[in-house]
This record gives C-alpha cells, structure tokens and sequence, in this order.
C-alpha cells in the first residue's frame, strides 16, 4: 500500500512538511514580520496624529497654502472650537485618521509649513544676538565700524558713527559688581543694527569672519 504524502509545502525548493520544526520556525518568523508591521504602523499612525495636532497651532498665513481637503479643515476648525478634553481626543483621532489618507508631497509640504513657523523664533533670537554683539564690537573697538559697513552696505554711515561716539561717550562705570550704565545712544545703537539684520536677515557669517580675521591681521 503507497505510502500517503505528507502535508506541505516548498520553500525556495525546500520541502517543508506541517508540524515539523522547519514549519514552526518559518511559521514564528513570519508571526514575528507581522508584529513588526502592526507595531511599524500603529507608529506611522501615532506621528500622523501628532502632525495633525500641529497644525491646529500653524499660522493662518501658513495653513491657508496647504493643500488640504475641506473635510479635514473642517475637523480642525472643529478641534479648535472644542474645550471638552473628550471631546478634543475623539476628535484628534478622527483627524488622525484623515492624515493617513493624505499623499507623501501633502505630508512633506505640512512639515514644511511647520518647519517654516517653528524657524521664526529662533530666526529672531539670532538677529537679537548678532545685534548685541555687534552693538559691544562697534563700541569696544575702532575696526569694527568698517566691518559692519562692509558686511551691511545699506546702513547710514554717519549715523552709525554718531551713536557709536555717542554711546562711548554716554558710559559709566557704575558701582563695584554693577555692569557699567548705559544711555540712550546705546539702546539707539542696538535698534539700528537690528533693523539692518531683521531687513537683511541674519548676517553672511563666512563674510564676517573674514572682515574680522583682517581686522586681527591689521
């Protein structure tokens, strides 16, 4: 009487009969691929709702370029107007799920927008301190001036020349352990070189190390 054929299955040409160890362990290796899918899409699925939750605080200036479908402005709008924290989760989720319908370039165009509104605040606290220092470099030392008007073309000469005197001029040394005081010209000083910064944008650093490398050399 033949013998009955196992069960199983073939692969990469490999006979693979049910129940053996070569089957429980291709057969755990693949309920393993399967937990790492789930757990690589519950993580897409959580970063798209963190994303979503971010553009309830994008500018209006920002939002309004994206290309969104109206239902999902909708929900945000809704999600703004909510103050129940039920409320607000269950709709966070729902808005969730309308993020993982949107395309990659939608995805990549909202972490731009992001992007470009989170670059504001630090775009500002870099000119504030590009300002002070240069504000202290004008009044410490005589070379500076031609620097700043070598890196900053557009600024009044003769007005930055003015408050620098001035500012010279207006400082005191104060008592022991107190910073020296300061007069109007030093507050004048800094508004000036902050508008030239905030017009032009932080100053070209590789041009400034170079105007101050030759004042060094000089």
């Amino acid at each position: 009487m033949p013998r009955k054929p196992k069960k199983g299955y073939f692969v990469r040409g490999t006979f693979v009969a049910e129940g053996s160890e070569l089957d429980l362990e291709l057969k755990r290796e693949l309920k393993g691929s399967d937990a790492a899918s789930k757990t690589d899409l519950k993580r897409e699925s959580a970063e798209l709702q963190t994303l979503g939750e971010a553009l309830l605080g994008l500018r209006a200036g920002l939002f309004d370029k994206l290309e969104l479908e109206d239902k999902l402005r909708d929900a945000i709008d809704e999600a703004k107007r909510i103050s129940n924290f039920e409320g607000k989760r269950r709709q966070m989720q729902f808005i969730g799920k309308l993020m993982r319908g949107l395309d990659a370039a939608t995805l990549d165009a909202i972490r731009a927008a992001l992007d470009e509104q989170n670059r504001g605040p630090a775009q500002e606290a870099a000119i504030l301190h590009d300002a002070e220092r240069w504000r202290d470099r004008l009044i410490a030392d005589d070379d500076a001036l031609g620097g700043w008007i070598e890196t900053h073309p557009g600024t009044d000469a003769q007005q930055l020349r003015a408050l620098v005197r001035q500012a010279r001029k207006d400082l005191k040394e104060g008592p022991p352990g107190e910073a020296p005081r300061q007069g109007k010209a030093y507050r004048e000083l800094f508004q000036l070189l902050r508008a030239q910064l905030e017009v032009h944008g932080t100053a070209d650093h590789a041009a400034e190390a170079a105007a101050q490398a030759r004042e060094e050399d000089a």
